[in-house]
């Protein structure tokens, strides 16, 4: 009995010292949002701004993989488009630890969509946790970072989906529109030229 506990903790320590597990492969489309604004072509950037960056080549080919079929009106090669916008993905956290006797996984990340001029279209986090008894038999760490980034993503895509098509026909780079004006109203929410923000909450 001894020895079948011991190997099991040393199981489970030898896999949270091997960086991220492998997640399951998760996607959102919508039939009625190809991609985001109306576009046809995005520029999809993940950039790994963990302290701790582990497996970064396969956690950022999830991320990219999960964000690309979630939008598969996209095209997204923006070399040949000069108007083509720029989705970045900033990753925060991508991991589960074992912690007294359950799995803590963190997907936390930073979406940021602008324009081709660089404007900001629309900028919030996603910000996922879940926590998951150690069960036998299980892969743990997979299930629990799985489902930690079946929610980021699902959080992405609606986010990023809210992005409206007015909000590219913005004004010229340095202008602002004259709200000063006797008379002159604006559009309920947001106005245009101002970016649109989506966010979840920072978890403490």
């Amino acid at each position: 009995m001894r020895t079948l506990t011991f190997v099991s903790l040393l199981a489970a320590s030898l896999a949270a010292g091997c960086g991220p597990a492998t997640v399951r492969p998760v996607s959102f489309p919508d039939p009625d949002i190809g991609c985001p604004a109306g576009r046809l072509t995005w520029a999809l950037q993940i950039e790994d701004q963990r302290a701790l960056r582990e497996a970064e080549a396969r956690m950022t080919q999830s991320v990219r993989e999960a964000v690309q079929k979630s939008f598969p009106g996209c095209r997204w090669d923006s070399s040949r488009d000069p108007d083509a916008g720029t989705i970045t993905i900033e990753v925060h956290r991508f991991a589960s630890r074992l912690d007294a006797g359950s799995w803590e996984a963190a997907v936390e990340w930073t979406v940021t969509a602008r324009d081709a001029s660089g404007h900001t279209l629309t900028q919030f986090e996603a910000n996922e946790e879940v926590s998951r008894p150690n069960y036998q038999g299980s892969d743990n760490e997979k299930e629990s970072l799985s489902e930690a980034f079946r929610k980021a993503i699902e959080r992405t895509a609606l986010g990023l989906r809210a992005v409206s098509v007015s909000e590219i026909f913005r004004l010229p780079q340095g202008t602002l529109p004259d709200r000063s004006r006797p008379g002159r109203t604006g559009p309920s929410g947001p106005h245009l030229g101002e970016p649109a923000e989506v966010s979840s909450g920072r978890a403490a």
